[in-house]
């Protein structure tokens, strides 16, 4: 990114429409394995559509970790399109906390050539806060 490149800070809320979990590996005194299906609507200054899988390693205690891929549908502020997500977190009890950024060259229509990172703090099925501070090339 030049230094000239402005970024612009955008904010909103992700509430899940669908949440589906499948164990696809267990070991007795480890981590399972889970895969993750998501599917999540957008509001603010991202708006739109998602959907998203993630593979997560949950602990007994309800902590663990997880990476994802999310297609978002929709917009952010007034340009339209489609970009992906590449996403990365922690759980710990009923909180996950992410940090994302943009996938290089996965912006479509206004959203072409989309850059940007932020992340999201969720409380498990009451939604989450976003932020995504992005540019475009």
């Amino acid at each position: 990114m030049s230094e000239t490149t402005h970024k612009t800070h955008a904010t909103g809320r992700i509430e899940a429409d669908a949440f589906e979990a499948n164990t696809y590996d267990e070991l007795a005194g480890g981590p399972d394995l889970v895969e993750i299906h998501v599917t999540e609507s957008f509001t603010g200054d991202i708006h739109g559509h998602g959907s998203a899988r993630y593979l997560q390693a949950l602990r007994d205690d309800s902590s663990g970790s997880f990476v994802g891929m999310e297609r978002v549908e929709g917009g952010i502020g007034d340009r339209s399109g489609s970009f992906l997500l590449q996403v990365a977190g922690t759980q710990q009890g009923k909180t996950l906390h992410g940090e994302w950024f943009v996938v290089p060259g996965s912006g479509t229509n206004d959203l072409a050539g989309l850059r940007g990172e932020g992340g999201f703090t969720a409380d498990l099925g009451k939604g989450a806060s976003i932020t995504l501070n992005y540019w475009f090339e």
